[in-house]
């Protein structure tokens, strides 16, 4: 309830003035009665300005305004495609990094399985060629050439023991270093050691057992260094003495360059 002056003000509004527009309900639908206000010009500033703000026209007629309801901006539809191409493509690189880093673990675990093996050879041949007794001929050596390709072969005749590859065994054996075949069809070489007892006669070789050191070898180089003539020698037939140093040359197939082992068997005079 207004009192004072704007008692007086609000006193002068009334639906049946003469600024005030009758509306005839008969002639309009339910809808579109509605209460029209005419405001004084005498009437302040900020309540008519009010009173007009709550009275919007639309089609059904003269309804109170609805508030307005702030709304947030939304993502285009390019913002999206952008956003899911660059998580493509960094999918992508991720998947590329861990797949280059896989390949790269793999092939540094063969090579260092490969070198393995190699150190594995040098060891054997140190340990057993440097244990043979002279004056008995416990070393010989054979060169051979298939195709111009060098495979040739060094032979030694020991007990069990790491020449042999066991412990179980009774008497000598013949025990050679060479390439064989990995069978009749195929052209791959392997390297490995062929035993057989010393004394065994037998034509058909059924007491020979394989033993495959290395797979996949290109060439087999075997030398040996005689002290008597100062140079470097392809066959060793000598049963009384042993030569001062053997190189064994193994072609890879897996690499440029090949991998050479020199065992010494006596010291070198300085």
């Amino acid at each position: 309830m207004f009192t004072g002056s704007e008692g007086r003000r609000l006193r002068s509004i009334s639906l049946g003035s003469a600024g005030c527009q009758p509306v005839v309900c008969g002639s309009l639908p339910q809808t579109m009665i509605s209460p029209v206000l005419n405001v004084s010009p005498r009437f302040p500033f900020a309540l008519r300005a009010k009173l007009h703000s709550a009275q919007r026209p639309n089609a059904a007629g003269w309804q109170p305004a609805l508030p307005r309801i702030s709304s947030a901006r939304a993502f285009t539809l390019l913002e999206i495609m952008l956003a899911v191409i660059i998580l493509g493509m960094m999918s992508l690189a991720i998947y590329r990094f861990v797949q280059a880093n896989i390949t790269a673990m793999r092939i540094s675990s063969e090579a260092d399985a490969m070198e393995a093996r190699y150190d594995g050879l040098r060891e054997l041949l140190t340990q057993q060629l440097q244990s043979l007794p002279p004056g008995t001929g416990a070393l010989a050596g054979e060169p051979l050439k298939i195709d111009g390709h060098d495979r040739d072969e060094l032979t030694w005749f020991c007990p069990a023991g790491p020449g042999l590859l066991t412990r179980y065994a009774t008497g000598d054996f013949q025990v050679s270093l060479r390439l064989r075949a990995r069978d009749a069809k195929s052209r791959q070489l392997d390297l490995g050691l062929l035993r057989k007892p010393k004394d065994d006669t037998a034509v058909a070789n059924e007491h020979e057992t394989w033993v495959r050191l290395i797979d996949n070898v290109g060439t087999l180089q075997i030398r040996f260094f005689d002290s008597r003539l100062n140079t470097w020698v392809q066959r060793w037939t000598d049963t009384v003495t042993l030569p001062r140093l053997v190189r064994v040359v193994i072609g890879r197939k897996d690499a440029t360059a090949p991998t050479e082992i020199t065992v010494p068997l006596a010291r070198m005079p300085l």
